[in-house]
Order: structure tokens, then C-alpha cells, then sequence
């Protein structure tokens, strides 16, 4: 599967809108022309408006009269990330963007009791690879937000992952709780909320999904691996979603696929009352672009 189909099927939905924080960015603008030429959505782009117009005048001079994108002027990051979460909150628009402002000034507008986007559930980081020599997208969950989630958490993370799997169109996704081993180890707590995932699954808390753990690594993704060990799973080999038991599993996993597969991504966070992208400031403009389409996609679905 390639990301690029996920740009398509983002446009085929009604047309969304999204609100950019601190939109002063050579990468972000890159990645909302580009949205805009693909017809993606429309943008409502906060933060300092001259240099906003400064970027788009040097590089993509024909967006400054494109009807589908407005500039609003916000004196500061942090009240560029208010502006941009509360027009959400006003159905003024459907995803939020994270532009060049520190991640912790954008959680802070998004988690205000106020105006902010709480659903009462946890927030997760949701990334969907395009690995070559893979034929199906490879999900990863959660690579950047919960840094060691408990048995609690980590059934709210699964939930967030099916979500977004189902607005990509994969209905009953397969999901592979990720520890070193394959056997329930107690002095392993990876394998114990893992097994304890896959029991809560077979029992009817985790929904619109099949989950089998633990699984390593290589017993998710390769069949063949799976069948040399001798383990009979409808999960292992196929996994759709790589449920990793910390930040630091996901993060190197996230980034070993980037730096040493090549491998493409779109990233949302899922848990809030819209999606959000909140990709790194060292994310290309391409990975923005797809982060967008997901964005989309999930929004179109909740």
C-alpha cells in the first residue's frame, strides 16, 4: 500500500478545514500548498502574518489569493496555538496543525479546560508507514506521547489505533502487542498486559479488532518467522498495528524505519475531539503532506 492512496481518499471526502498553529514555516507551507493544489482541504493559517506572506511570496507566490486559504495574525506562538485549537473547538474548522511551535505549547491549548479538545480519553500518537517491500501499511502506536503506559492506557491507545485504521479502510484490524518474547514471562511486563490485551479482546472490551500477544517483532510482520517458531495466530505475520509497550520502543522503531528502511509516514495524534497533526519540525513537507491526509481521513470518519 502507498501513502499517496491516502491523499486520494482524503479528497474524496466532504471538504474539511484545517486550522495551522504558527503557520511561519518553510516546511508547513510547503505541505499546504501542496494540500491545496491536491484539492485537500482549506486552511486557516495562524501566527505572524508577515512572515507568513514573507514565505509565501518568495516561494509559492500564487497561494496569497487562493480563496481557500485565510491568514490570522496571532502577536506569539502561544497565542497562535490558542486561536488555532479554539477554532476547532468552534467547528471553524475540523484538524489542527502544529506548525513551528514547540509541542508543549500547542498540549497546552489542546488540553485547556476551558476551550480546549479533551474527550476524556487518552491521547496517542498513531503513524502509519509505507515500508518497501511491504504490500500493507504497518501502523505504530505509540511512538511520542505516553511514555510508559499502564494496562488501562494501553487498551485506550489500541482503541485510538483501530480508529484510525478504520478511516484508511482497514475495517477489522489486526493487532500485535509487541514484547521481546512470545510467551507470558512475569517478571516481563510487556507480556502480561499483552496477553492481558488479547484476553480483554476475546472478551469483548477491545472492539473492531483482533489482538494476539505477545508477539517480537519479527512474529508480527513475517509469516515466516512466525511459522519457524511455530506460532498459530490470525495476528502473527499480518499484523496491521505494532503496539509497542514504551516511548523508547516506538520512537527507535519509528525512526529505524525512516533512517534505515526509507520508509514513508503520516502521523496523527487520535484520542481528542479531532484529530491532530503534530509532526516534528524535521519532518519533510511530504510526511506533513500525508500526516494531513490521515488527519483527514480520520476526521471524515469520527
Amino acid at each position: 500500500m502507498e501513502l499517496d492512496s491516502l491523499i486520494k481518499r482524503a479528497t474524496q471526502f466532504e471538504e474539511k478545514t484545517v486550522a495551522v498553529a504558527a503557520a511561519e514555516d518553510h516546511e508547513v507551507i510547503e505541505a499546504v500548498a501542496e494540500a491545496l493544489k491536491r484539492n485537500l482541504a482549506k486552511f486557516l493559517l495562524f501566527g505572524d502574518k508577515e512572515q507568513i506572506l514573507q514565505i509565501i511570496e518568495e516561494h509559492h507566490g500564487d497561494l496569497a489569493t487562493n480563496k481557500n486559504l485565510k491568514i490570522i495574525h496571532a502577536p506569539s506562538k502561544a497565542a497562535s496555538a490558542e486561536h488555532a485549537v479554539k477554532a476547532v473547538k468552534l467547528n471553524e474548522a475540523n484538524v489542527l496543525m502544529k506548525g513551528n511551535v514547540p509541542t508543549a505549547t500547542i498540549l497546552k491549548a489542546v488540553l485547556n479546560k476551558e476551550y480546549g479538545l479533551r474527550a476524556g480519553n487518552v491521547l496517542s500518537h498513531v503513524a502509519v508507514f509505507e515500508v518497501p517491500g511491504f504490500n500493507r501499511f504497518t501502523i505504530i502506536t505509540d511512538a511520542a506521547m505516553n511514555i510508559a503506559p499502564d494496562l488501562e492506557q494501553k487498551a485506550q491507545i489500541a482503541k485510538n489505533a483501530v480508529g484510525i485504521a478504520k478511516s484508511i479502510g482497514i475495517d477489522m484490524p489486526l493487532i500485535a502487542p509487541i514484547a521481546a518474547v512470545e510467551v507470558v514471562n512475569p517478571a516481563m511486563q510487556a507480556t502480561l498486559d499483552a496477553a492481558a490485551l488479547s484476553m480483554m479482546n476475546k472478551r469483548g472490551q477491545l472492539t473492531d479488532c483482533i489482538v494476539d500477544g505477545p508477539l517480537a517483532l519479527d512474529n508480527a510482520v513475517s509469516s515466516i518467522a512466525a511459522e519457524h517458531k511455530g506460532i498459530k495466530s490470525e495476528v502473527a505475520g499480518r499484523a496491521d498495528i505494532l503496539l509497542v509497550p514504551t516511548i523508547e520502543v516506538g520512537n527507535v522503531l519509528y525512526k529505524s524505519l525512516i533512517y534505515f528502511a526509507n520508509a514513508k509516514v503520516g502521523a496523527v495524534i487520535a484520542g481528542a475531539k479531532a484529530p491532530i497533526v503534530l509532526t516534528s519540525r524535521a519532518d519533510s513537507a511530504e510526511s506533513k503532506l500525508y500526516s494531513l491526509a490521515l488527519a483527514i481521513c480520520s476526521a471524515s470518519i469520527v
